[in-house]
């Protein structure tokens, strides 16, 4: 493994970036809940999906080769990307996404924090994932918080989400043109022919299937002092401990989880899914849903 580069002192509204923590998974599954309990928690400067941000996550995520032996250029873009984004100024939160401006409530001025109470940074972009080694060579202290679900459940949730459907549309998915493509899940050439044949179901299946892989990955390298992982099934089902566990983990009270608009769902693609696609998600992502805890 490559040494980490210099640690650099990034300073954000005239504080120092100190053990920021970054939130990811697959999509739809349950970074909002950690994200929206770090932005209500006091000291929190917390963000997800600022324009600086996303622009450069989604080009390192489908293009994962523009990062391949730039360690530290990568790391510079990110750190710069942050610091835009943890900006407080009139107005700025209106630029974030709709998830980012719901979770909170805006002042007057237009922002989600009193710059002068901020003690921690952190954010919860969608495609984060992908860019895990340039955010710990970016910040080497920072706090990684992954979350894993049902992969049925993800791609059911997937399915009716026509943001995420749109990375499939011809022209946009680059699976022809970057090998192996993490943000698609090909990982190896039998992944890439199977591509072509698969409905979106199957589709959204191995997008699941490579985010886990890419967090076992990060698990095998990254200490627990560094990067921790929860269940969202686990989270759903028992708030107060996840927010206790996650508190230990970035040494910073959260005083709870909200999970009431979750608790409906969990079971919800039971009856989304048809039979068809339920046996193509079982033929690309079987084996990891039953390595990972979802063999029922």
């Amino acid at each position: 493994m490559p040494p980490r580069p210099r640690p650099y002192i990034l300073v954000v509204n005239g504080r120092k970036v100190r053990q920021p923590v970054f939130v990811f998974g697959a999509p739809h599954s349950g970074a909002d809940l950690i994200a929206r309990a770090l932005k209500r928690t006091a000291g929190f400067h917390f963000t997800v999906g600022q324009p600086s941000v996303l622009n450069v996550v989604f080009a390192f995520a489908r293009t994962p080769s523009i990062q391949q032996g730039r360690g530290e250029a990568a790391a510079t873009v990110l750190r710069d990307a942050f610091a835009q984004a943890w900006q407080v100024a009139p107005h700025a939160c209106l630029t974030c996404r709709p998830e980012c401006q719901q979770a909170t409530t805006m002042a007057a001025a237009g922002t989600c924090v009193d710059e002068r109470h901020i003690r921690r940074y952190g954010d919860a972009s969608p495609a984060l994932v992908y860019c895990a080694e340039a955010l710990v060579d970016a910040f080497p202290d920072a706090r990684l918080v992954q979350i894993v679900r049902d992969g049925r459940a993800v791609s059911a949730a997937m399915l009716s989400d026509p943001e995420e459907l749109a990375w499939f549309r011809p022209g946009v998915a680059n699976v022809e043109t970057e090998f192996p493509n993490p943000f698609y899940g090909i990982e190896t050439q039998a992944d890439r022919v199977a591509w072509q044949g698969l409905s979106a179901a199957g589709r959204c299946a191995m997008r699941w299937r490579g985010s886990v892989h890419k967090m076992a990955r990060l698990r095998s390298t990254l200490g627990a002092d560094q990067l921790t992982t929860f269940r969202y099934e686990e989270v759903v089902r028992e708030p107060q401990a996840a927010a206790a566990a996650l508190s230990a983990f970035i040494d910073h009270r959260v005083t709870g989880i909200d999970v009431e608009r979750n608790t409906r769902e969990q079971q919800a693609w039971r009856r989304l899914l048809s039979p068809a696609q339920l046996a193509e998600i079982e033929k690309v992502a079987g084996q990891q849903l039953r390595r990972v805890g979802y063999g029922d």
